[in-house]
C-alpha cells in the first residue's frame, strides 16, 4: 500500500483561503467513488492561524502505478483545477507501508 499525503499552501485572504480550500475538500471526497484504485482519501483544513500550511489530504492507493492513475483522472485533475491561481506552493511525499 501506498500512503500520498500532500500539503497546500494557498493565497489570499483567510476568508479566501478557507473557501478555496472548502470546495477543494468537497471536490477531494467525492473521488473513491469515481477513481477505482482509490482506496480512500481524508482531507483536513488547518484551523491553526499561527502554521502556514492550509490544506493537507492523506490517501491511500495500492502501488505507486495507482497513484499515478489517480493523479491523472479527470475527476482529480478536477478537483486540483480548483486551486488554480491559489496555490502558492505544495509539498507530498508518497510512501509504501
Amino acid at each position: 500500500m501506498v500512503k500520498h499525503i500532500v500539503m497546500f499552501k494557498l493565497t489570499g485572504t483567510a476568508d479566501e483561503r478557507l473557501a478555496v480550500a472548502s470546495a477543494f475538500r468537497d471536490a477531494l471526497l467525492a473521488l473513491p467513488a469515481v477513481i477505482e484504485p482509490l482506496e480512500s482519501i481524508e482531507v483536513g483544513i488547518n484551523a491553526n492561524p499561527a502554521e502556514d500550511w492550509d490544506v493537507v489530504l492523506s490517501a491511500l492507493l495500492p502501488t505507486m502505478a495507482d497513484v499515478a492513475v489517480y493523479a491523472a483522472h479527470p475527476a482529480h485533475v478536477a478537483a486540483a483545477g480548483l486551486l488554480a491561481g491559489h496555490k502558492a506552493a505544495r509539498a507530498c511525499v508518497d510512501y509504501e507501508q
